[in-house]
């Protein structure tokens, strides 16, 4: 009996694949992976759409009690549902390669994931570098391995994109020092706070990478009705409300001027601040070029008048 891993899309219950709707139709076990990332719908809109029972696996079962999901392959037709693409996370690889140790046939559906959907900003995939996780910091961990990638992203005059932490099912330290099966509510990290630790991080490095200045875009519920695109600079985007989960972020490198036009429309205006500023400093070089011509003026005019009053000597003489 063969294992299926099929994408799910990133909207709803309908980004389904009609190849892999079928397939679901026919299974007799679906197991829905449920920590790497989250639908645009609950899963009891799934099962009524699929018209199946669906089972939650979160990280512990997908992770440490994988025999189970192996053993009913082994019975049965079983399918494994992931948001977005199948591969995406490395522990639907994992899961692949213990089926195939033991002999599972294994077939795959692929459907659209964040990693092509972020063209949908107007910047092009091909000039996007390694993509990057940036993960919640605490008050004693705050990992910076991302800062590097990006820098080589940006020497190379390349995007990079983030994918934001995502904590679901997860225990606090206490909790899990007292074997406690508590779980903390979940928590999705937005664009805003993704910004705040890039600069964060920049203030520790002081390389120079990142600034307020520099040029972000924020997504958030890409491939949904209500999803949300905006580009600036960190600064503005630390201001802007990008709602529900999920969220993205993309550091922009260098851009086409075909990326230019599309990105544009995503992009918040100066601020009114920054033009006032750059129209005083025009008045005051102004000002200073109408003092000057004035001078000049009044010197010329001088210059007459002397010139008349040795015209006036002349006669008199």
């Amino acid at each position: 009996m063969p294992l299926y891993f099929i994408g799910l899309g990133l909207g709803d219950e309908k980004d389904i694949t009609v190849k892999g709707l079928e397939i679901v139709k026919k299974c007799d076990r679906l197991y829905l992976e449920a920590y790497t990332s989250i639908l645009g719908v609950k899963k009891e809109k799934l099962e009524e759409f699929y018209e199946k029972e669906i089972i939650e696996a979160d990280r512990d079962l997908v992770e440490q009690e994988a025999e189970r999901i192996l053993d009913d392959s082994k019975e049965m037709d079983v399918a494994f549902l992931v948001v977005g693409d199948v591969f995406g996370a490395t522990t639907h690889t994992d899961l692949m390669l213990r089926a195939k140790k033991l002999g599972i046939e294994v077939q795959v559906v692929h459907n659209a994931s964040i990693i092509n959907a972020v063209s949908a900003c107007g910047l092009q995939l091909y000039k996007f570098g390694e993509v990057v996780s940036i993960v919640f910091f605490t008050d004693s961990w705050k990992p910076d391995s991302f800062y590097d990638k990006i820098k080589s992203n940006l020497d190379n005059g390349l995007h990079t994109l983030c994918l934001l932490d995502i904590k679901v099912k997860e225990q606090s330290i206490e909790n899990m020092l007292r074997n406690r099966k508590i779980y903390e509510p979940p928590r999705y990290m937005t664009v805003n706070q993704c910004v705040s630790q890039l600069l964060e991080i920049e203030s520790i490095r002081k390389e120079g990478l990142f600034s307020e200045d520099s040029m972000g875009c924020g997504l958030a519920r890409i491939g949904q009705p209500t999803q949300k695109i905006v580009g600036g600079t960190f600064k503005q985007l630390l201001e802007v409300d990008f709602g529900e989960p999920l969220h993205s972020f993309i550091v922009v490198g260098d851009t086409h001027f075909l990326e230019d036009e599309i990105f544009g429309y995503y992009c918040l205006p100066k601020k009114d601040n920054d033009d006032e500023e750059s129209n005083d400093n025009n008045n005051n070089n102004n000002n200073d070029n109408n003092k000057v011509e004035k001078g000049e003026t009044e010197d010329a005019e001088d210059e007459v008048k002397i010139d008349d009053d040795k015209e006036v000597d002349q006669k008199e003489q």
